[in-house]
Parts: C-alpha cells; sequence; structure tokens
C-alpha cells in the first residue's frame, strides 16, 4: 500500500511541469488576445508591442512545454535521438519572426512622433490591468518549480509582468497629463526588448544547429572532471555540444591502464555520474590503455 502510494505521488510529480506550463500558456495566451484587441481599441501601440512580447513567450512557453513532451518520446531506429531539435527549428522560426514584427512597431512608433495619434487611456490602463494580474497568477502556477524548462518559463512571465506594469504606469501618464508620446516611447522600449531576446535566441539556437560547444559549460572543466576520477591516466578526442536546449552531449577517448573489465565499467559509471551536473545526459566513453612508457610508469608507480 505504500508503494503504491509513493509511486502515485511520483506520478503527480512528474505531470506537475506539464500542468503548470499548460495554464501559464493558456493564461499568456488571453493576455496576447486582450492586449491586440485592447490595442487596436484604444490606439496604444505600447499595448500591441506587448502583445507581441506576450506572443514570443507563449511560443517559450509551447517550446518548454514540447521539450518535456519530446524528451518523454522514445528514439526509433530511424530517429536515434528522437525529436529534441524541433525545439531549435521552432525557435529559429520564432525568433525571426519577432525581429519583422519589432521592425514594424518601431516604424508605427517613429511614424507617430510626427504624427500623434489619440489614445483610450482607460482601455490601455484596463487591458494592461488585466494582463498584470493574469501574469502574476501565471507566475503562481509556475513558481517553486525544479524542472529547467518551468524556471525558464518563470523567467519569461516574471518579464511580462514588468512590462504590464510599464504599461499601467504609462496609462495613468496620459490620462494624467495627457502627453501620448510616453505610448510610442514605450513601445520602441518594448521593441528593443524583444529584438534583443530574439537575437540572443537566433544566436543561442545556432550555436547548437553548428554543434558548438555549450556557452554555460566550459570544456576544460569537463575535461578536469573526468581526469580526476580515480583510474583514468588522461583525456583526448573530446568533443562537446548541445542536443537541444538541455541536454548536453559528450564524446571522448579515456586512457586507462585499468585492465579488468569491471572496473573499467566502474569508472565508466563514476564518469556518467560526474557529468550529469553539465546536464551531459549522452556520453559516448572510448577507453584506451597506450602501451607504452607512460602506462608502465603508472603501474610502477600504483604498485
Amino acid at each position: 500500500m505504500h508503494d503504491h502510494t509513493h509511486a502515485d505521488e511520483e506520478a503527480c510529480e512528474e505531470h506537475l511541469p506539464k500542468k503548470s506550463l499548460k495554464i501559464a500558456i493558456v493564461l499568456t495566451a488571453v493576455i496576447f488576445v486582450a492586449e491586440v484587441a485592447g490595442g487596436l481599441v484604444s490606439g496604444s501601440l505600447s499595448l500591441l508591442g506587448d502583445a507581441a512580447h506576450m506572443l514570443q513567450d507563449v511560443v517559450a512557453l509551447l517550446l518548454s512545454l514540447g521539450a518535456i513532451i519530446i524528451a518523454e518520446r522514445l528514439p526509433t531506429t530511424s530517429r536515434t535521438f528522437g525529436y529534441h531539435r524541433v525545439e531549435i527549428g521552432a525557435a529559429v522560426v520564432n525568433g525571426i519572426f519577432l525581429i519583422g514584427v519589432s521592425g514594424v512597431i518601431i516604424y508605427e512608433a517613429i511614424a507617430r512622433f510626427s504624427h500623434p495619434a489619440p489614445i483610450n487611456s482607460t482601455v490601455m490602463f484596463g487591458v494592461a490591468v488585466v494582463g498584470l494580474v493574469a501574469n502574476l497568477a501565471a507566475m503562481y502556477v509556475l513558481h517553486g518549480s525544479h524542472d529547467l524548462n518551468v524556471k525558464s518559463a518563470f523567467l519569461h512571465v516574471l518579464g511580462d509582468t514588468l512590462s504590464s506594469v510599464a504599461v499601467i504606469v504609462a496609462a495613468l501618464w496620459i490620462a494624467f497629463t495627457g502627453q501620448t508620446i510616453v505610448d510610442p516611447l514605450l513601445s520602441i522600449a518594448i521593441a528593443l526588448l524583444i529584438l534583443v531576446s530574439s537575437f540572443s535566441l537566433l544566436r543561442d539556437s545556432f550555436a547548437i544547429l553548428l554543434q558548438f560547444a555549450p556557452r554555460d559549460v566550459n570544456t576544460e572543466d569537463v575535461i578536469h572532471e573526468i581526469e580526476s576520477v580515480e583510474g583514468v591516466d588522461g583525456i583526448h578526442n573530446v568533443h562537446l555540444w548541445s542536443l537541444c536546449s538541455n541536454i548536453n552531449v559528450l564524446d571522448a577517448h579515456v586512457y586507462s591502464c585499468e585492465t579488468d573489465t569491471h572496473r573499467l565499467e566502474e569508472i565508466k559509471k563514476e564518469i556518467k555520474h560526474r557529468l550529469e551536473k553539465y546536464r551531459i545526459r549522452h556520453s559516448t566513453l572510448e577507453f584506451e590503455c597506450r602501451e607504452c612508457e607512460d602506462c608502465r610508469v603508472v603501474r610502477e608507480l600504483r604498485d
């Protein structure tokens, strides 16, 4: 009975990240629709800019959810790494699309400096408040998870929340001063924020597609970690790259003068365990023994 209860708890924990992300996606999508409608009705470019920001984060949340779902799908004989790279393809398309959207927003904002348009600050304020409440709700459901995808999603929603606060402040400023210039200024700021995050997304995506070493992992640290395992005499022919945003891959040749098969398996197990902290979840380790003076010296020192 106890084992059954424990298994049920583990199953619930496995489904919690997906449930949280689904709720956040729905909330963020609702905000996106509301801000598009509110921006068109009120004439606020900053609301439309924030809607583009929301769209960017809807896609980011979908990518996070997709990464979890894809990770659950087993590889096949024709797709030995599964579907992890689908995430990167979607990220590239998203980044390019949003760069275009940002360009349109900036163009329209610059035009408004010379031809100001009337703005319904009441509608602008109301929609922004709805967006703020929904963002806070999304932050609540995403808060506290240990899943890397959910943590990333939480940071995206946090940015949305701050953006909603900025639109609320702009709406109040327009309501009390009548100075509508704050709207195109804020829309440019939001568009620049989208541009920065989009270029960052594209940079990281192309780094993965070109099989560069992960930006957050120092290859020398990985080499040192492997060489510090007892029984390892050296390492060479190291190749480190990313399969997707949260899975790193390593190929390496490991020097070891151990001749006992059981001992070599223990060494391999220890190396793979230490690689987990670098998110290296796939590793191919080829063991070699240099039958040369170096190995004989090592053996003599051990003896």
